[in-house]
């Protein structure tokens, strides 16, 4: 365990910023594709942008899990779920990261609608709480917004903000102001692009950019890249229809190694009775 601590003290700043409150990667196909997520619509979008949401026809419900860096002791756990009414979409999700001697959790509820023919507006309230066992727990209320556009019919574009009032903890550090913004494009009928740019107000620029390929009907293959730090991403989708897709990644940091991730998904389908 001390070697862990270690690890995680001297690494903080690429490790716990990786996290520090920030929300989790939306589900394996996201991680897969660099990370990119911002301009996606499905149910993993209450975890990147809730504007996503808006478009999501019934209902539905998604869990994550990754095994950071292929430290045991370190987990990062999802679930998220959302129900379209016709006052709009209304979600929740909560996420857990960390080890036993240092955890995050967050509970975050949601709601997304669409405000113009083309415009999706989605919104979040997140309570954070930071536990430290010998030192307790302090939990901060934040929250995060997004907007999404889809003015030809290919392409999505997105943007994020988290954070926007520079919420401090007890300790007057401030959590993470994170903007994204970014898009989707469907090239062909088995092609689709991704790109985005992410801006943290305490750190350099990152981009992102991924690619998801139907090879066969059922079987989706994906990669991506990031900057600040440098990392490569693949993985793959299972549609299983009826709704059902289970999603795998792998991310490769250049200095801590790889990161599996496993998510599922289930969308109840518009026709379905």
């Amino acid at each position: 365990m001390k070697s862990i601590l270690s690890l995680l003290f001297m690494l903080q700043g690429i490790f716990l910023y990786s996290q520090n409150g920030l929300p989790p990667n939306a589900g394996a196909r996201g991680a897969a594709m660099g990370n990119t997520s911002v301009a996606f619509q499905d149910i993993n979008s209450a975890f990147s942008n809730p504007a996503g949401l808006a478009t999501i026809p019934r209902w539905g419900v998604t869990a994550m899990g990754e095994q950071r860096f292929l430290i045991p002791e370190i987990r990062s756990v999802a679930a998220a779920g959302a129900v379209a009414s016709k006052a709009g979409v209304f979600g929740v999700q909560f996420h857990y990261f960390g080890l036993e001697a240092y955890n995050e959790q967050r509970l975050g509820l949601l709601y997304a609608r669409q405000i113009f023919r083309d415009i999706y507006l989605g919104a979040g309230f997140d309570l954070l709480n930071t536990r430290i066992p010998d030192y307790g727990s302090q939990l901060n209320a934040t929250g995060n917004i997004g907007l999404q556009a889809n003015f030809a019919e290919p392409l999505w574009l997105g943007f994020h903000l988290f954070n926007p009032f520079r919420i401090q903890r007890n300790n007057g550090e401030y959590f993470p102001t994170l903007m994204k913004a970014g898009f989707s494009y469907q090239a062909s009928e088995k092609v689709l692009l991704s790109g985005e740019a992410e801006k943290d107000i305490d750190f350099p620029l990152r981009w992102k950019g991924g690619l998801d390929y139907r090879l066969l009907e059922a079987l989706f293959l994906r990669a991506g890249f990031s900057t600040q730090p440098v990392q490569g991403t693949f993985g793959a989708g299972i549609d299983l229809k009826k709704g059902l897709r289970l999603d795998f990644a792998f991310q490769w940091h250049q200095i801590l190694g790889w990161t599996p991730a496993f998510s599922a998904v289930y969308q109840a389908p518009e026709s379905q009775n």
